[in-house]
């Protein structure tokens, strides 16, 4: 699979498992993430996610995006989809 970079994590919220992610490319449901950084390596299926607490199918670049994710990620982790 191929890696494209679309954002990093710019904060995690651990007592509900949801990470803040900084957009720099388009992103939607159904796609598929890797999370990497020093410490952190996932891999996950976007089920939902959220813009100000609404739930929405497609983020654009530039957009502070809201995403459950399966395991614990850290501030600057690298953000890509698989394609």
């Amino acid at each position: 699979m191929e890696r494209q970079a679309i954002g990093q994590v710019t904060h995690y919220y651990s007592k509900i498992g949801v990470a803040i992610l900084q957009l720099d490319n388009p992103l939607a449901v159904g796609d598929v993430l890797a999370i990497v950084g020093s410490t952190t390596d996932l891999e996950q299926e976007v089920k939902s996610m959220q813009v100000e607490h609404q739930s929405i199918d497609q983020a654009k670049a530039g957009d502070l995006v809201g995403l459950k994710v399966k395991d614990k990620v850290r501030e600057g982790d690298a953000v890509y989809k698989l394609t």
